[in-house]
């Protein structure tokens, strides 16, 4: 998974979004360049996603996530990262306080059916995975190294049981 923040983030001008699936005051969904992906449950994982931060102390300003196709997030990955390597969730940090939750999460949805076949769970479990993880970036969780990776599947596999639905 690749995490580390841009030197600047994506204008959201340079990237125009696709069709907006969901808002809410605070987190979006938005889909680009995967016509095949529809989000379900929009309304449950943004309950999730406040609890999640309100565990952590941590209010959301605005979190949006865009969920795109390997080709899209590679280009991401490119271009403002400078990794010339597939990955599933790419998070851009763009808050200015500490306890504020407010950034970018674009997700290769290709990449997370190819894990959920992987690792023979859910494409719904995995999705929910990849989304909190971002979260868990957000709020200052690495993953570079065993130890920080095993401390981070902890964590979201903590944050997964906050799921009401």
């Amino acid at each position: 998974m690749n995490t580390a923040p841009p030197v600047e983030p994506p204008d959201h001008d340079s990237f125009p979004p696709g069709p907006l699936q969901h808002e809410a005051p605070g987190i979006e969904f938005m889909v680009e360049d995967a016509p095949d992906f529809a989000l379900a449950e929009a309304e449950e994982l943004i309950d999730w996603i406040e609890r999640v931060a309100k565990v952590h102390e941590h209010r959301i300003a605005q979190l949006t996530y865009i969920f795109c196709s390997d080709e899209y997030l590679h280009r991401m990955n490119v271009e403002y990262l400078g990794h010339d390597t597939l990955t599933d969730v790419i998070t851009f940090d763009n808050a200015d306080d500490a306890d504020v939750l407010e950034g970018d999460i674009f997700i290769s949805t290709e990449r997370v059916a190819d894990n959920a076949k992987d690792l023979n769970v859910p494409f719904r479990d995995e999705l929910h995975r990849v989304m909190i993880h971002g979260v868990l970036h957000l709020l200052g969780y690495r993953d570079k190294d065993l130890l920080s990776q095993t401390a981070m599947r902890k964590k979201e596999d903590d944050c997964l049981l906050l799921r009401t639905f």
